[in-house]
């Protein structure tokens, strides 16, 4: 489940080309880059060329959302602050392009989460607005940038995210503990959370570089119930992604794990709280649960709104297993009120370990 509250720290933009850079023109902002000539010309802006994978799918109904899921738009002079800060700095966020529910109240209470490595992911997954194809190299400077406007904006806790890097040895690992100890270098009261790829196709060095640069939060979602796994997250393994979360627990027993699933999508309530058994054998401390929502029709259709009453009894059944933190709600994303609720997750262990 990638948060939609994340932010892609681009490089400075150059003289103004459609290319697969080209990005939130309702920011006027453009960050583009020459293309490469094995490249096609993309205007991401487009969803056909956005998801190129998704282009021949038939359409879904987007059914109307229930009162429970609706949001005001925002207008407060915080949310207008912090997007003034986010242009000024030349980020481009995915919170804007995405529709995220949250924007208005995240970003008037001045939140962000970085999300690293590019904007474009090496996988197709059904259920995931963020443009596919093949990304740009990466860019040595980012971690930098990252931890500068992590400075900058007085950040208490920051989340760091990414797509899917396929495409790299590593995954990508190398260049998220550059961005973590860039950051403690800057900022070094600001806590750390990430939110990974399942890094599938790399070796175990490429986890074993990134605990090592020692976050205070391990994320990576499970996403959905394994029987849904080919067709919402076909890239991906149900059981490699588990034990990853397990790995982290084993590398450093102290580093609180973190995962999410998203309902809505055609799962039942049964493989939910199988998935939070298996969430609990592989030691994961938080747990988030959200309802689906559909990007475009090309995406992975919404098979039913969740209550609130439903999530407050998966609240229920997931402290009953031994969670230390659980979000469930309908609006609930990976890194939703993450700071709030880092303090929470570290009181609940003090209080289990008899810590003042």
């Amino acid at each position: 489940m990638i948060c939609v509250k994340e932010i892609s720290l681009a490089p400075p933009a150059t003289p103004r080309v459609t290319t697969q850079r080209c990005l939130s023109a309702r920011n006027g902002l453009c960050l583009s880059h020459a293309p490469r000539e094995d490249d096609p010309l993309r205007d991401l802006k487009l969803p056909d060329q956005r998801h190129p994978e998704k282009a021949h799918r038939p359409d879904n109904a987007q059914p109307k959302k229930p009162s429970w899921i609706r949001v005001k738009a925002p207008t407060s002079e915080g949310y207008k602050k912090t997007r003034d800060i986010l242009r000024e700095k030349k980020l481009v966020t995915v919170c804007e392009e995405a529709g995220c529910p949250n924007v208005g109240e995240c970003w008037s209470q001045g939140h962000a989460t970085m999300m690293i490595m590019g904007e474009i992911c090496t996988r197709g997954c059904t259920f995931c607005n963020v443009a596919t194809g093949k990304p740009q190299a990466l860019d040595a400077f980012e971690p930098g940038r990252v931890a500068h406007a992590v400075e900058q904006l007085g950040l208490k806790h920051v989340v760091i995210t990414s797509v899917d890097r396929d495409d790299l040895a590593d995954g990508g690992a190398e260049h998220f503990a550059q961005t973590i100890r860039a950051i403690r270098h800057r900022a070094p009261d600001t806590t750390i959370e990430i939110l990974t790829p399942d890094f599938l196709k790399c070796p175990p060095s490429a986890l074993e570089t990134v605990v090592a640069a020692r976050p205070d939060v391990f994320n990576h979602n499970l996403e959905t119930v394994p029987g849904l796994y080919p067709e919402v997250r076909p890239g991906a393994r149900y059981f490699h992604s588990l034990r990853l979360l397990q790995k982290v627990k084993e590398m450093d027993p102290g580093m609180f794990t973190k995962s999410g699933i998203m309902v809505g999508l055609g799962e039942d309530r049964q493989a939910v709280l199988q998935v939070m058994d298996d969430m609990r054998a592989a030691d994961v401390d938080f747990l988030t649960i959200g309802q689906y929502l559909q990007p475009t029709p090309k995406h992975h259709r919404v098979s039913h709104f969740v209550t609130p009453e439903e999530f407050k009894s998966y609240e229920t059944a997931a402290y009953g297993k031994g969670f230390l933190m659980v979000s469930a709600t309908p609006l609930t994303r990976s890194s939703y009120h993450a700071g709030d609720d880092f303090d929470r997750l570290r009181s609940a262990r003090n209080a289990k370990l008899g810590r003042a």
